[in-house]
């Protein structure tokens, strides 16, 4: 007897809908607090039964329970454990546009890591690729964090991370790293193919990770502060890019 797929739980009305919207099959069902009767949770609702998908009206300590605390927004959806598994070549193999990466070396922090798909989302990098070891996976948390930008990101774990930039650079991808001690990120060159490497918390790059970059990049800084959180630095390095092809693709 074939057993049933695994499930997990999906939290929050941006990760829920993004579902909703990108891979309703992979929905078992929809709880919503029975006591919300606004417009944002109708409309959920209402998606939700239009795809086919169940909605059951519960008090909050079901969500509660279902989600593990109380930061659910008053809607949790049980959902396939498991993403498409996607492969770094099934990206790169497919785009229309030049390469845009993000690269995480060591990010443990899930709303961290939530926090950068939403910027890998916003500015359009096609997928964000973390090594296996030592790093968080995309859970429900991350997936919340992500404002559904987990659906629509690929999330590509890989063995080897030093591996994996040669394999970039051998695609003609430059790999920058973003850290301190290189050239200012106002005066580099971002109009190729880029593939962004982040460090962790606190840490930053580990030194086998930035003597595989092709070059380091810094974002500078006026105030006291001597660094930024890795998905505000993640935001500041994709728009950068993104602003650096618009302006180069404008006729003269």
């Amino acid at each position: 007897m074939r057993a049933p797929p695994a499930t997990r739980a999906l939290f929050g009305f941006h990760a829920v809908t993004a579902r909703l919207r990108q891979r309703p099959d992979a929905i078992h069902a929809v709880y919503v607090q029975a006591a919300r009767q606004d417009a944002r949770s109708r409309e959920l609702a209402a998606r939700a039964q239009a795809a086919g998908v169940a909605v059951h009206p519960v008090d909050p300590t079901r969500l509660d329970a279902l989600a593990g605390h109380g930061r659910h927004q008053g809607v949790v959806a049980i959902v396939d454990a498991a993403l498409p598994h996607v492969t770094l070549d099934d990206v790169l193999d497919t785009l229309a546009e030049l390469p845009l990466l993000l690269v995480l070396d060591g990010v443990t922090d899930p709303h961290n890591l939530g926090a950068c798909l939403r910027s890998a989302d916003a500015f359009g990098a096609q997928a964000v690729i973390v090594p296996k070891d030592r790093a968080v996976g995309v859970n429900a948390t991350v997936a919340k964090a992500a404002s559904g930008a987990a659906d629509t990101v690929p999330v590509i774990a890989v063995t080897n991370l030093a591996r994996t930039l040669r394999a970039l650079q051998a695609r003609n991808i430059w790999v920058l790293g973003a850290d301190t001690g290189g050239e200012a990120l106002p005066d580099a060159d971002l109009t190729g193919g880029i593939a962004w490497v982040l460090g962790a918390e606190g840490g930053g790059l580990r030194r086998l990770t930035r003597e595989s970059c092709d070059r380091i990049v810094g974002i500078p800084l006026v105030g006291a502060v001597e660094s930024l959180n890795v998905s505000v630095a993640a935001g500041i390095c994709l728009y950068a890019t993104r602003s650096a092809r618009m302006r180069s693709a404008a006729p003269a």
